[in-house]
């Protein structure tokens, strides 16, 4: 499809891009993201680890995974991995073999769907709740549960599910309230139908409730006119940015402000309609496919899918850099520990990737 390219956002956010004639394309240029002043925030400062992870010293964390897709830390430092094809939910950590504290019932991992993210609770040392976002048999849903046991219970459902384009990432803002990444589900009218869930950011009570302070009352919606969120990250500023799969051009690194129309399906990248968002950055979908993302100190880290590289977004302003182009093969989850390590899910095991040996694993790379 020939689609339009986005505006300059009233943010006054610009990026500059190029590409070479040969389709090679030059690593995109972001200016300064736009203060925390400029936008309708709902929270203080996140709390966002200082440090600089060294990516020149990864350790293995866990391998032999079936199609790792979520990753949350616990308040003892170790993670929760969801496997998208088994249900699974696996605590791991360093130097221990990857244990299964829980199993996800009714997960359809028919093409791009399975269980899909987890969040912890920000509250979870007196609530010991985990998220999840998974497929089932009619819908994408949320459902949280406490580890070793005993059954689920939904809190929002009614995501319309598809054969690709199912969303999947949750995450809890510095608000505590949850925030959910959806797809338009490969029907694309959905994402400007302000009615319905797919192709949107949601913001949930952590009931599942519509929150408070929400731009429409009684409302999920935080943002519209997404084709397949992926990603959702803060920086210290409290700014969010929201990750997005692009069609056939352009990927997208959106800052996300309260009530905003990213366009899509009407515009794919930058362009020319000022009612709809301009990304800060964009990649060709060659060289990303973007799917998690985390900040840690002044940058952004995207993992990428078709791009096989970890992208570095300098938010103060700078060129963005691709880190291990092919090392490790299909990215798919970047996070940053509490400790200020930064770990990373490879995807080479969900039937788009060329398989490596000990496939798929988890990388931690300590912070300086």
């Amino acid at each position: 499809m020939e689609s339009a390219r986005l505006v300059l956002a009233a943010t006054g956010v610009v990026l500059l891009a190029a590409c070479s004639s040969n389709g090679d394309a030059t690593p995109p240029t972001v200016q300064p993201v736009p203060s925390v002043s400029a936008l309708p925030s709902t929270t203080a400062a996140a709390p966002v680890p200082r440090g600089t992870p060294d990516l020149s010293a990864p350790e293995t964390v866990a391998t032999g995974l079936n199609v790792p897709w979520g990753l949350a830390f616990l308040p003892d430092g170790s993670a929760l991995a969801a496997e998208r094809n088994t249900g699974r939910v696996l605590q791991v950590k360093p130097g221990a073999q990857p244990r299964e504290v829980y199993r996800v019932a009714g997960v359809d991992a028919g093409g791009e769907g399975g269980l899909l993210g987890l969040a912890v609770a920000g509250d979870y040392a007196e609530t010991e709740l985990v998220y999840a976002y998974f497929t089932a048999a009619d819908d994408n849903r949320i459902v949280r549960f406490k580890l070793g046991g005993g059954a689920a219970e939904v809190i929002f459902d009614g995501i319309t599910k598809g054969p690709r384009h199912n969303g999947g990432r949750i995450a809890f803002g510095p608000d505590r309230m949850l925030y959910v990444g959806t797809g338009d589900a490969s029907e694309e009218p959905r994402s400007q139908d302000r009615d319905d869930p797919s192709g949107k950011i949601l913001r949930l009570t952590p009931d599942g409730e519509p929150a408070p302070g929400n731009p429409w009352d009684g409302s999920p919606v935080w943002t519209l006119g997404h084709r397949n969120v992926q990603g959702l990250a803060w920086d210290g500023q409290g700014r969010m940015y929201g990750i997005e799969f692009g069609q056939n051009t352009w990927d997208e690194v959106n800052v996300i402000e309260k009530g905003k129309n990213y366009g899509w399906p009407e515009v794919e990248g930058r362009g020319d309609d000022d009612r709809y968002v301009n990304p800060i950055v964009q990649w060709t979908t060659d060289e990303a496919s973007p799917s998690g993302a985390a900040v840690a100190g002044d940058t952004l880290y995207v993992a990428a899918l078709r791009g096989e590289r970890l992208w570095t977004v300098p938010l103060g302003g700078g060129r963005t850099r691709a880190e291990f182009t092919g090392r490790y093969g299909r990215l798919r989850t970047v996070a940053v520990a509490p400790d200020g390590s930064l770990w990373l899910t490879t995807s080479n095991t969900d039937g788009r990737g060329d398989r490596r040996d000990g496939d798929d694993r988890i990388l931690r790379f300590p912070a300086r």
